[in-house]
């Protein structure tokens, strides 16, 4: 029988897979990686896209760290464009539609070529443990793989199954294999697992749509690139567009007429499905008066004529489908090559991970992606990275990384994961960032490259990269706050030429930088004195200026939230013991353990009357008496 040796395993090779893997490996362990299948590598199967609000941001700060998946998406998008571009730079999201077939082949080709790294297609049925301590994994064929950690990234594919009508496959998405065994094993070590669900819309023939009834939908015509090292030179091209249609009353009657042939509400699924992404039939029950719903029509790549239908996933049968389709406009005749689905699978109740993403209770394993309770490619991909991360830090014998939630989106993400009880798919939103003005996505090299060159995923070269970065915009920021810029005929005229109020006496250039209408790059013919600088470090000299009042109220935030954090629970505190703590107080944090009082004072359940008696009962010392 096969055995082998390795410092590091990661079981699932999707998004949190990949990354976690590559991470591993890089950072020098002898890593393996298993998959059902090779054609589940990075694939992509609902939406064919990566980024959007506020996972764009995730996406950003993964690139920060070393992560893989802004430089795939730089090489295979087909379409790009930034989100709320009109609004402020707290919520700027770039989305790239990509080539989800070329996307996974080059994952896998950077996973095959990395080394210290194996890439094996197998089915991990078994989690060998002692004493609480994990000692490797077991496939369905008998193979033995012993490991120092293991990272699970199982994604939707364990005890996963399809449900369109009446039809129930147990397979994972896509028709893909489904794991079978792991879950048994999981729950033989008392891990208590969730079952979720989520969906798909139907893929249709690009020749069958008639996209004169449509709203082209267009790239922006100058391209943003994901990583920070992209050279945005470099990936100007031509776009595909994507086309914007609508449901309609017929669409939402076809729907309600059939609702209890859909296997969600004829009670066949078990899951519970993400909230902000419901189905086509969700939304025609959830809000009756709406009229119509937005549908947008997206290229599933250049080799291919599927276009996927967002916001129209269901699970009703096929007859059905076909009905409620060719009610929308454009697609009065249009040819479904794969039918709209659910899929159930099941996934873990986070709260059983520490903030490092290793479970609590089994030394040396990790957790990262769908399979923690999230939703999104981009959620699944930060966790695997920091798993992977720590997990190769438990190896080396270091502390793991922790990302506090000023630290970063991906901070905020698994905080909530291991902190609030999940009763469906996380789904990150910039909502959820208290400090989203300092968390933006044009600085997550700033704030997160440290922690990439700690983890030794940021070369020497480019952690220089950054520092100087910082450094450049920290002096103009400087001079820039110096400069005065005088009343006369030329000023004015220039403030005239932008609609901006001309001035009566002398101003300072920060202040005229701060005018909605003005920036710096603007401003540049009244500043004599101004240095060529590189494009980034002029945005962010233009973003800390105009925002400088809003950014200084956030870091005193930021100063009093981490002194709560920094106030740590010891492991060993008895909440029984805890006088004046009520009930319920003491039932949430005994299940939670949590690490410190400011994440004690994120659990719902738990309110500041209750921190209050927590902190005087720590400062005093008396647990350690109790």
């Amino acid at each position: 029988m096969i055995e082998e040796k390795y410092d590091v395993i990661v079981v699932g090779a999707g998004h949190a897979g990949c990354e976690a893997a590559l991470a591993a490996a890089r950072m020098g362990l002898s890593t393996i990686i298993f998959t059902v299948s090779m054609d589940s590598v990075a694939f992509m199967p609902c939406n064919p896209h990566i980024g959007g609000s506020s996972k764009g941001h995730l996406v950003r700060e993964i690139d920060a760290l070393g992560g893989e998946m802004a430089r795939n998406i730089d090489k295979n998008f087909i379409q790009s464009k930034m989100l709320n571009s009109s609004k402020g730079p707290a919520v700027h999201s770039l989305r790239c539609q990509a080539d989800k077939m070329a996307y996974s082949i080059e994952m896998r080709r950077v996973l095959q070529s990395t080394p210290k790294l194996v890439l094996r297609q197998a089915e991990v049925c078994d989690l060998m443990i002692e004493d609480h301590v994990v000692k490797g994994v077991k496939t369905i064929s008998g193979a033995t793989y012993y490991a120092k950690a293991v990272v699970l990234c199982t994604g939707t594919y364990l005890n996963a199954r399809c449900l369109y009508g009446s039809v129930i496959e147990h397979t994972g998405p896509n028709g893909l294999k489904a794991a079978r065994h792991l879950s048994d094993s999981l729950r033989a070590n008392n891990v208590e697992l969730l079952r979720f669900k989520t969906g798909t819309p139907a893929r249709i023939d690009r020749r069958s749509i008639d996209f004169s009834k449509m709203t082209e939908q267009y790239g922006d015509p100058v391209i943003t690139p994901f990583s920070f090292d992209t050279d945005p030179r470099s990936i100007q091209k031509h776009q595909v567009s994507c086309f914007l249609t609508y449901t309609n009353e017929h669409t939402h009657d076809i729907i309600r007429a059939h609702l209890d042939e859909s296997p969600m509400y004829s009670g066949v699924i078990e899951g519970t499905g993400p909230r902000y992404c419901p189905s086509l039939e969700d939304k025609v029950v959830k809000f009756p008066d709406k009229k119509r719903h937005q549908l947008f029509i997206e290229p599933e790549g250049l080799q291919t004529n599927e276009m996927y239908v967002s916001g129209a996933s269901s699970s009703m049968p096929e007859d059905v489908q076909y009905d409620f389709y060719h009610s929308i406009a454009g697609l009065e005749h249009c040819n479904i090559v794969r039918n709209a689905y659910a899929i159930e699978y099941d996934c873990l109740a986070s709260h059983q991970l520490k903030p490092s993403l290793e479970f609590r209770a089994i030394q040396g394993l990790f957790s990262g992606g769908q399979f923690n309770g999230s939703s999104g490619y981009e959620e699944a991909a930060a966790q695997g990275l920091i798993a992977g991360i720590n997990a190769a830090r438990s190896v080396q014998g270091k502390e793991p990384i922790v990302l506090s939630r000023s630290d970063g989106y991906i901070g905020v993400l698994i905080d909530d994961l291991v902190t609030k009880k999940l009763t469906e798919p996380y789904r990150m939103m910039t909502s959820r960032a208290e400090y989203r003005l300092l968390l933006r996505q044009d600085n997550a090299d700033i704030r997160l490259s440290k922690y990439g060159y700690e983890a030794g995923l940021i070369s020497n070269e480019k952690y220089k990269r950054v520092q100087d970065k910082i450094e450049k915009t920290r002096y103009e920021i400087d001079r820039v706050n110096k400069v005065f810029v005088g009343q006369n005929s030329h000023t004015n005229d220039f403030l005239q030429a932008y609609h901006s109020v001309p001035v009566t006496s002398g101003i300072g250039l920060s202040e005229l930088i701060r005018r909605p209408e003005l920036s710096y790059d603007i401003t540049a013919p009244l500043d004599s004195e101004r240095p060529s600088l590189p494009a980034q470090v002029r945005e962010q000299v233009n973003i800390q200026i105009k925002y400088s009042g809003y950014i200084e109220r956030q870091e005193k935030q930021v100063q009093h939230f981490e002194k709560l954090e920094d106030k740590l629970i010891p492991e060993s505190l008895d909440y029984d013991k805890v006088p004046s703590l009520r009930i319920e107080a003491r039932q949430k944090l005994k299940e939670a353990r949590p690490v410190s009082i400011g994440q004690a004072s994120r659990i719902l359940g738990v309110s500041p009357s209750d921190i209050s008696v927590l902190m005087i009962y720590i400062e005093s010392g008396k647990y350690l008496k109790d």
